[in-house]
């Protein structure tokens, strides 16, 4: 029998390795095989990943059975209420515009002060502390989780539980057994929070969104729990391994990290490139095909599954010239770190902020901030489906 093939490792920690780009050579879509034996086709290029995240023949609902699991095991029960990431139109865009208010520009900006609040406390806290200091569990884990659960309404103290829970969730190692235990008592806890809510709604994201669905006649309890429970997770984990990583990427950079310190409206487009270029969602985005339709002139027949990889795409040539350069100037916003189409990524805005905030702050605050170990020897997550680093020893001179 054929060895499963995807997906490969990522090999270097920084870098887009042979495993993720040669296929682009080969053509717009190439077969694989997934860890459950299944053959599922893989789109690498930029123009064909988009293309099918646009295309009404491609479905992203999981409950199908063609559905490509690419960790070779299927959590969804079939009577589990649907998440956004799993709905198509017509149910897809009501419930997307039913709380993408929380997530503009203009509301997010009213939240910067508190970011930059949450952010030197943390940095002031590093400071007073040892060194070398762990920089995940400083600053890149407790500054995303906080502010998500301060916008959800999600008691900070009870982060310890959904951060270990979300660990196994997407820890590609874990059991079946594992995984659905771990999603089963997320679900339960934010079960448990979203009724205490209905009964006092709050001024927090949950709380104001039982206000107006009430008012819509758009009451739903599970959906509700399903989308806080979706917005607490990836609020989270995904910008929390953006920090780590992006942070590793600037320094090994001193030159353009100089650049800056120098002009922080810079930081914007520099923001951007380090998504592009590290691309820690690399292959989550799945379809499966409802009706015969093509991608890049490859026909695809109704009910193959076909997977994105967004880090090849993501170093597409024909897109971003030299992608394996990182250019802090780029500034490339087509990019697709945060997917494309209808269902890219609600929280982008935040996530951006966020990490505007904390690297202005972080080496301006700490200027000979350096990694503590040789880059080879951080522990990376080759075992998560979003790639970051488990630590990051850190350490500075005492006149910082």
């Amino acid at each position: 029998m054929t060895e499963p093939d995807f997906p490969p490792p990522r090999g270097c920690p920084f870098e887009a390795t042979d495993g993720h780009l040669a296929r682009r050579e080969t053509g717009p879509l190439t077969k694989v095989m997934l860890r459950t034996g299944d053959e599922a086709w893989i789109a690498t290029r930029h123009a064909d990943v988009r293309a099918l995240l646009t295309d009404p023949k491609f479905s992203a609902n999981r409950l199908d059975p063609n559905f490509p699991v690419i960790v070779g095991r299927r959590l969804q029960r079939q009577d589990s209420p649907r998440s956004l990431l799993s709905m198509d139109p017509p149910e897809h865009g009501p419930a997307r515009r039913a709380v993408l208010g929380e997530f503009t520009v203009r509301r997010l900006a009213a939240l910067r002060p508190r970011i930059q609040q949450i952010v030197d406390e943390h940095v002031d806290a590093m400071l007073a502390g040892p060194r070398p200091a762990d920089l995940v569990a400083a600053l890149a884990l407790p500054v995303p989780s906080l502010v998500i659960c301060e916008l959800l309404g999600v008691p900070y103290p009870d982060h310890d539980y959904f951060q270990a829970r979300t660990k196994t969730l997407l820890n590609r190692k874990a059991t079946k057994e594992q995984a659905i235990a771990a999603s089963d008592e997320l679900r339960s806890y934010m079960d448990d929070l979203v009724t205490r809510k209905e009964a006092d709604p709050g001024d927090d994201l949950i709380g104001r969104q039982i206000r107006q669905r009430r008012a819509d006649g758009t009451a739903d309890h599970d959906a509700l729990t399903s989308l806080a429970l979706l917005l607490l997770i990836a609020g989270h984990e995904t910008t929390a391994n953006m920090i780590s990583l992006g942070t590793v990427a600037l320094l090994q950079r001193p030159d353009q990290l100089a650049e800056l310190r120098a002009d922080p409206a810079k930081t914007p487009h520099a923001v951007e490139e380090l998504l592009r270029h590290l691309t820690i969602v690399e292959w989550v985005t799945s379809r499966v095909a409802v009706a015969d339709t093509e991608v890049g002139g490859v026909p695809v027949k109704a009910g193959e599954g076909v997977v994105t990889m967004n880090l090849a795409a993501n170093h597409d040539p024909d897109v971003f010239p030299e992608p394996a350069r990182v250019d802090l100037s780029r500034g490339a916003r087509n990019h697709i770190a945060f997917g494309f189409g209808a269902h890219q990524c609600l929280g982008q805005n935040l996530a951006r902020l966020e990490l505007q905030v904390v690297f202005d702050t972080l080496f301006a605050r700490i200027p000979t901030l350096r990694v503590a170990v040789p880059i080879d020897e951080l522990p990376v997550k080759d075992d998560a489906t979003v790639y970051g680093l488990h630590e990051l020893p850190v350490t500075w001179d005492a006149a910082a």
